[in-house]
């Protein structure tokens, strides 16, 4: 995600209230080294959120905090009603701050489609069932990176030089926002722990680069396509941020459903994904959001990330 971004809208006024939230919970914790659980979930309603009560002629479908719930809400409302439309339910969006909650629901049948990070599909496939339906392509390929990112005015230059300093992950079960940094540092014979001075979750990248361009944090490890994609429509978020270093490549964010979903659904929405960018209507909506159409994934794109996992588990 965080693909499908959101278009921007009332910026301002959200800006000022994660700000005002990080400033408060961030600095008011003391020198201690460990993380910091900084909770936004209280910042927008879900609106449409109905996942107690599932229905035959509903498409519940569940969004991981790669962005804020209202910019989810707001850019992925069209893209979610063109699904619905073209296999005729309505559509209800679900959203949880927490990937692992995201993985919750599909393990437990309350949603039926989620757009998950890489790094929750990468490690819970076998714990939750989980299945990939499609994967974006996004300027002409199907990987992203994670992007080290510092405040444009700071003096900061590497990762070293963040030594002492505070840091912003995003989600525990992260790619980008957690594992990448994190397995930088086991290149190095670093922990995030004893690197940094201290370390906040955000829970979505876009309120990671807002913490970083207001200055309330050093540092961040962020989604390379969220990045780029305030770059290109809405520059003033994220032009107080100067990237540093970019990963190696990652298979993008996936659509996934859990196994137990019936073959005859699970082929129903995929062939609307693989066929959208064909229709008029449904290459107008992806163009919005920077995606050039849906393929079929190959699993080998998300293996790095397993790999890294393993080889930081072996470690604790």
């Amino acid at each position: 995600m965080n693909f499908l971004h959101s278009f921007v809208s009332k910026r301002g006024a959200i800006q000022a209230a994660l700000a005002a939230t990080l400033m408060l919970l961030f600095f008011g914790c003391g020198p201690d080294t460990d993380a910091v659980l900084v909770d936004f979930s209280k910042t927008t309603k879900a609106e449409t959120a109905k996942p107690e009560s599932p229905s035959e002629e509903t498409l519940r479908v569940a969004v991981g905090a790669m962005i804020s719930p209202k910019e989810t809400f707001t850019g992925y409302r069209e893209f979610l009603n063109y699904i619905g439309a073209e296999i005729g339910r309505s559509v209800d969006l679900v959203q949880r701050k927490t990937y692992q909650e995201v993985n919750s629901l599909l393990k437990e049948g309350r949603i039926d489609l989620a757009f998950v990070c890489s790094g929750p599909y990468a490690m819970g496939k076998e714990e939750y069932g989980l299945e990939i339906l499609a994967t974006p392509e996004v300027r002409g390929s199907h990987f992203y990176q994670a992007y080290l990112i510092v405040n444009k005015e700071s003096g900061i230059d590497s990762l070293e030089s963040l030594r002492g300093r505070t840091f912003a992950f995003t989600d525990p079960d992260s790619n980008t926002g957690r594992l990448v940094p994190a397995y930088w540092l086991y290149e190095i014979d670093e922990r995030p722990e004893t690197f940094f001075r201290k370390t906040v979750y955000t829970y979505s990248h876009d309120n990671s680069i807002l913490a970083v361009s207001k200055g309330l944090v050093d540092g961040a490890s962020v989604d390379g396509l969220i990045w780029e994609y305030y770059h290109r429509q809405s520059p003033a978020f994220n032009e107080k941020t100067r990237i540093i270093r970019k990963s190696d490549n990652y298979g993008i964010p996936p659509l996934v459903v859990h196994k137990s979903v019936s073959p005859v659904f699970r082929e129903q929405i995929r062939h609307v994904l693989l066929t959208m960018h064909l229709a008029p209507e449904g290459q107008r909506i992806l163009k919005e959001l920077m995606i050039d159409r849906f393929i079929i994934p190959n699993e080998q794109w998300y293996a790095r990330i397993r790999e890294m996992s393993r080889e930081l588990a072996s470690e604790r």
